[in-house]
């Protein structure tokens, strides 16, 4: 911020400090060095910046250094999309172009600003950019001889200066004096001079006086084109006399005067005052403008006589050759100053496109490894679920031949036990019924001791036939129909919790009909008792398991609880393990409860019906 102040208080001494020409440059030189010199991050202020040094070079006549300043603001404007900066820069560049008679460029720049302002909002700013444009395009179409193209311009001009300021007939009036002008080149005096009377009839143009002797020396040039010489020359010394006034050293308006002045007085045969005027005009061209310096020597070469319009004519002759080398050179190295920004640009475009492809490729790399990680890795969860449901199906395929196996024991160990039955039935029954009848003839003896003795016999016998009987039943009736399944669980269950460091308690109802339940059911009841003993070892912190099996209206109800640490229910994240649960009990057409709270424990509850 305090480099801004310091740039702003440098550029405004600068521009106040204009007249003093060698002071001026010594300024720029230094502003150039303290401004441009500093790496400034603010490129908005570089731009402006580059701008400012253009506007000094441009007003001091170094078109070469503007125009330089003038491309590389552009440049930085157009990157930041400042459109309104950008045109304003061009007009710049266009102004400089015409001044140095590169009048192609000037006007391919003014189209290029023009193209640019009318895509603004049309603000007071905007509209007073666009005729200024307008008025360069006027003027160097003027000085091109298209005269038609030069008056629509500047009648454009005045437009638009009408529409955003019609109060400030001073800038209105800059842009009649030129429109006059082009009036007065393409020779129609009538209504050049009209516009010439219309702004010396404005009550301000006495308070410009610099514009005041510029009109009132194109009024009276107007009217020596005309053949109306009745005001002159008095018209042409009272412009002069308001020109010395300002600046006593001659300017720009002192040459031309007085180059009217000289040609007037040439014409009226009033040699020594022709000379007067047009070696003044001379002296002051050459302290200023080269082109005024031209037209002077030219002047002075008509004026003159025998050596000295020989050696004018060969001194316009050479600096006439020496300027359009000049303007060649220059016209040149404003086309190789375009050429290098357009190559730096170029350039930059190009390094901008190859880092573009580059963050293209590595982000379609990335992505393309991301992609081949994602499928790797779903294709191994694919591998690993195949893996697991392939696991399942060999348990359960395990598990059927071992509900199949322990059917076929249970199956032979009903016909063994049937097969005992009618052997202790058939056989030794049999024999014991023929011992008692043997018995019983021999009890004929009347003996005491024999009677008592058979008697005992046959009581003994009784017995045992009472007792084999007993065992012959209870061996042909299935007691233990169905018990296979529980012991299958029992197993498991003491399996589990030996491995798990678990104190278990196991109770089962007898009236549960296994062998009605499906062997599908059975499985899908044995994964979740393995399931659930899973989760208390990993999850609960438990010492102690029960698992309870009970008969409600022919529903199995299956109980497990463990004296755990416990969890919220509610915030509890849904496992694999307990998706599983629920996919089996959704299978077998049954319910899941599962009751839990932090240092009491967790119960499962699952409900699932016989058929």
């Amino acid at each position: 911020m305090k480099f801004l102040v310091f740039y702003i208080f440098i550029l405004s001494f600068c521009i106040s400090s204009l007249a003093q020409e060698k002071t001026s440059f010594h300024i720029i030189d230094s502003l150039k060095k303290n401004v441009l010199v500093n790496k400034l991050e603010d490129s908005l202020l570089v731009a402006n910046t580059h701008y400012d040094i253009g506007q000094l070079y441009r007003f001091n006549f170094l078109g070469d250094s503007a125009y330089y300043h003038y491309l590389k603001a552009e440049k930085i404007f157009k990157n930041l999309n400042n459109d309104f900066k950008s045109a304003l820069t061009l007009y710049g560049i266009a102004v400089v172009q015409k001044n140095e008679k590169d009048f192609t460029g000037s006007e391919v720049t003014s189209i290029e600003a023009l193209t640019l302002l009318s895509q603004l909002k049309q603000t007071k700013d905007v509209k007073r950019c666009k005729s200024y444009v307008y008025n360069n395009l006027g003027l160097l179409f003027g000085e091109l001889g298209q005269f038609d193209e030069s008056i629509s311009y500047h009648k454009s001009a005045i437009k638009i200066k009408e529409e955003y300021d019609p109060e400030n007939s001073y800038n209105i009036n800059v842009s009649k004096n030129n429109l006059a002008l082009s009036y007065k080149k393409s020779g129609d005096y009538e209504l050049a001079l009209k516009y010439y009377n219309d702004i010396l009839s404005s009550q301000k143009i006495n308070t410009r006086p610099d514009f005041y002797a510029l009109v009132l020396d194109n009024y009276a040039h107007t009217l020596y084109l005309s053949k109306d010489v009745k005001k002159l020359p008095q018209l042409y010394l009272k412009a002069l006399k308001i020109t010395d006034s300002i600046n006593p050293n001659g300017g720009y308006n002192s040459i031309i005067i007085n180059q009217h002045l000289a040609k007037f007085y040439y014409d009226n045969k009033n040699i020594d005052s022709a000379k007067y005027y047009a070696y003044k005009a001379k002296n002051i061209a050459e302290l200023y403008h080269n082109d005024e310096l031209l037209t002077s020597l030219l002047l002075l070469s008509e004026i003159e006589e025998g050596m000295s319009a020989t050696n004018h004519l060969k001194t316009y002759v050479k600096l006439n050759d020496s300027l359009q080398k000049n303007e060649r050179l220059l016209r040149n190295k404003f086309a190789r100053i375009r050429f290098e920004t357009k190559q730096i640009e170029q350039e930059n475009i190009k390094i901008s496109k190859e880092r573009l492809w580059l963050l293209i490729i590595t982000v379609v790399i990335i992505l393309a490894s991301i992609l081949l990680y994602l499928v790797i890795s779903q294709r191994n969860k694919n591998n690993e679920l195949q893996f697991i449901q392939k696991q399942q199906e060999t348990n359960e395929e395990i598990y059927n031949l071992m509900l199949s196996q322990n059917e076929s024991i249970e199956e032979a160990r009903t016909q063994e036990k049937k097969r005992i039955s009618e052997e202790l039935h058939d056989g030794v029954l049999g024999r014991l019924f023929g011992t008692r009848l043997s018995l019983d003839s021999l009890n004929m003896s009347n003996s005491t001791e024999a009677i008592k003795t058979r008697s005992q016999y046959i009581d003994g016998l009784k017995t045992i036939e009472e007792d084999i009987r007993k065992v012959s039943h209870e061996l042909n009736t299935d007691f233990v129909s169905g018990s296979g399944f529980i012991d299958i669980i029992k197993t498991l269950v003491e399996t589990q919790t030996l491995a798990y460091s678990l104190k278990y308690e196991f109770n089962h109802d007898d009236d549960i009909g296994w062998d009605s339940v499906t062997n599908k059911k059975k499985i899908h009841i044995y994964r979740i008792i393995q399931e659930t003993l899973h989760n208390i070892y990993k999850h609960a912190k438990a010492t102690k398991v029960n698992i309870s099996f009970k008969l409600k209206n022919d529903v199995i109800c299956l109980i497990i609880s463990d004296n755990g640490s416990g969890f919220d229910v509610n915030k509890a994240k849904s496992g694999i393990g307990l998706k599983n649960m629920n996919s089996r009990i959704k299978e077998i057409n049954g319910t899941i409860r599962i009751t839990s709270e932090k240092g009491l424990g967790t119960k499962v509850t699952i409900e699932a019906p016989i058929p």
